[in-house]
């Protein structure tokens, strides 16, 4: 059985054009629940038996200090874990100058010391960024995103024709910016392991892209001076059924990985499972249309 997706490639463009704005409204107003790799500071992560929320945890740590009464607090939880409950305290303490410093080993123990007789907990662990290498990973996050954006134009472009390059990079565009909005709409922390989901994604997007960029490259000269249209659709329902088969079962492996993993790997987790469907949705229905557009001959 065909599928017109093709004919059908005006609803899925207006749907990606509603999930890009909602994203950006998200991600300029909500923002993002900044990790601590890129707002610098020190970080204590700690579990307890009681059953505390965060108010309770924020009201009882308030006697640690100033520092400790702006804490940001988040709630770590994972399935099959619900017999204690873990808690992310993060703390920018500042010096005199106003800037931001890090704990001695003295402070750090006599502060670790303190939340534990306080909330009855064990502290995990207990990190440290300092304000310029979170300005650093800032910086070369940012970079790493765009030059793969780049190396991805430039590649898809020689491989095949620059029209194809456009489409792989619009629709990875696409997928980014989808999933950071998602990110910052469900409040997963955006730290290293989301930015390394992101370029996951991007990989495994593109590579999606290519297999059907290959069928259309391969109809189009076997099945010369037929419309483009016809060309790219044939390619799309010959590549379906293995597009689903390798989706589903990534996604169902990185969804048992968000539901039972705690910690940073959680936000990998999170940004590979919508990452997954949202790079297979560009790949057809993003990808291909550029090419109907733009690439009159293969």
């Amino acid at each position: 059985m065909k599928i017109d997706f093709v004919g059908k490639r005006y609803y899925f463009i207006a749907l990606s054009l509603v999930l890009i704005v909602v994203s950006l409204i998200s991600i300029f107003t909500k923002g993002f629940n900044v990790g601590l790799e890129f707002i610098g500071g020190s970080e204590v992560i700690l579990k307890t038996s009681k059953d505390y929320t965060i108010v309770d945890v924020r009201n009882k740590i308030a006697e640690l200090g100033e520092e400790f009464k702006k804490a940001r607090i988040i709630e770590v939880r994972a399935l099959g874990q619900e017999e204690h409950r873990t808690f992310s305290i993060i703390v920018s303490p500042r010096n005199e100058n106003g800037a931001l410093r890090t704990y001695n080993a003295d402070e750090k123990a006599e502060i670790s010391k303190k939340l534990e007789e306080i909330l009855d907990a064990k502290v995990v662990s207990f990190n440290e960024v300092s304000g310029d290498a979170a300005d650093e990973i800032k910086n070369l996050t940012w970079k790493a995103v765009v030059f793969t954006l780049l190396g991805i134009l430039v590649y898809v472009a020689l491989r095949f024709k620059f029209a194809f390059g456009v489409g792989a990079v619009v629709a990875l565009i696409h997928d980014v910016i989808i999933t950071l909005g998602f990110f910052s709409i469900f409040g997963f922390e955006m730290n290293i392991a989301a930015i390394a989901a992101i370029l996951t994604l991007v990989g495994y997007s593109v590579n999606d892209t290519i297999v059907v960029y290959d069928r259309v490259r391969e109809f189009g000269r076997k099945f010369k001076g037929r419309d483009m249209a016809s060309i790219v659709n044939d390619s799309i329902n010959s590549v379906i059924i293995r597009t689903i088969n390798t989706s589903l079962t990534t996604f169902f492996t990185v969804l048992m990985l968000l539901l039972f993993s705690t910690g940073s790997i959680k936000s990998f987790a999170f940004g590979m499972t919508v990452g997954v469907v949202v790079g297979t949705y560009s790949s057809i229905f993003i990808a291909s249309p550029i090419v109907i557009r733009w690439g009159k001959s293969i």
